[in-house]
């Protein structure tokens, strides 16, 4: 039968009571299993009031006497320069002193990145202890330097965030490095996420009312040429009480999505009014003093005149009927 190694249980030591300590300040620890570990013990997800952050860590841990130094601790690098270095998520440290019980903490990827070849240890200071007093102080320091060096890990689930942590912490992926330029707007749009998702769907609503307003600002000349060439009038009122009518519409259409229903039949309307007043004046740009010209002239007229109308009196009559039925008593 196999033996169990005598130091697993010296190795095990520091690890429980690192996952003991973060565990009962409410954070979330993944532990690496021994076969997919490549230099790190776990990897952690800092949490605040008991919800999850965009900061994720992953921990080595070291346990036993030949981590002792005259002035602390120290962690061997080995062969992990580069990774723990590149690391796209901050690679930290631990070691535990089995004779004070103790746990003391470095930053390995800050240390690493600041030199350009292997120390082949890195310093642990006895004073940069971890325990029940100072764990919000490494929370701090370490999500600090995290946000600093744009290592947030963005996911829609706990199962999406972890595994993207495991990818990070293998170092630089040319795929899914951040690019510095964008991740300054990125952090500005998950601060104010719901308001630019409410202000995304206003604008999408909103599109056949810009679309309008934007035609008859291109259209506004061209229409005052064509009614000046069609009719011995003053074109403004003509134009405005079209254009007013056009908005009207394209006003009606914004509110009746934002009330949840597709507004068809005026959608239908002001695409076919819009369409004919528009494209008239590109046809005809000079205007036309004989019956083509009157014809559109006073269909400019008429149109607009009791198409306001109807339209005011049907959907002032559907409020009317939505609150008769809302006041009525339940049959």
């Amino acid at each position: 039968m196999s033996t169990v190694r005598s130091s697993r249980r010296i190795e095990r030591a520091g690890v429980n009571a690192l996952r003991a300590l973060l565990e009962e300040h409410e954070h979330i620890v993944q532990e690496i299993d021994g076969g997919n570990d490549h230099g790190e013990d776990m990897i952690v997800n800092f949490t605040i009031g008991g919800k999850r952050t965009g900061y994720w860590l992953a921990i080595q841990v070291k346990s036993g006497k030949k981590y002792k130094r005259a002035n602390g601790y120290a962690i061997p690098v080995e062969d992990h320069f580069e990774d723990w270095g590149q690391s796209r998520i901050p690679i930290i440290g631990v070691v535990y002193d089995m004779k004070k019980r103790e746990l003391f903490w470095v930053n390995l990827t800050e240390q690493l990145r600041a030199t350009e070849k292997s120390p082949g240890w890195v310093q642990v200071a006895n004073t940069s202890l971890l325990n029940a007093d100072t764990v919000h102080e490494f929370y701090t320091e370490v999500a600090t330097y995290a946000g600093g060096a744009r290592m947030r890990i963005r996911a829609t689930s706990k199962e999406e965030a972890l595994n993207e942590a495991v990818r990070a912490r293998r170092g630089l992926d040319p795929l899914t490095a951040p690019n510095p330029l964008y991740e300054d707007l990125a952090d500005f749009v998950l601060r104010h996420e719901e308001r630019i998702r409410s202000v995304r769907r206003n604008l999408i609503r909103s599109l056949p009312l810009l679309i309008t307003t934007i035609l008859m600002l291109i259209m506004w000349p061209r229409h005052i040429r064509f009614v000046e060439g069609s009719a011995d009038m003053n074109p403004y009122p003509w134009v405005l009480n079209l254009y007013l009518f056009m908005l009207m519409m394209a006003l009606t259409i914004f509110f009746e999505f934002r009330a949840g229903r597709l507004p068809v039949e005026t959608g239908k309307w002001l695409w076919v009014i819009a369409g004919n007043f528009f494209w008239i004046p590109v046809m005809d740009p000079d205007g036309d003093s004989g019956w083509w010209g009157t014809f559109w002239i006073w269909a400019g007229i008429l149109v607009p005149s009791f198409g306001l109308k109807l339209l005011i009196i049907t959907f002032i009559g559907f409020a009317v009927d939505r609150k008769r039925r809302q006041l009525s008593p339940a049959s």
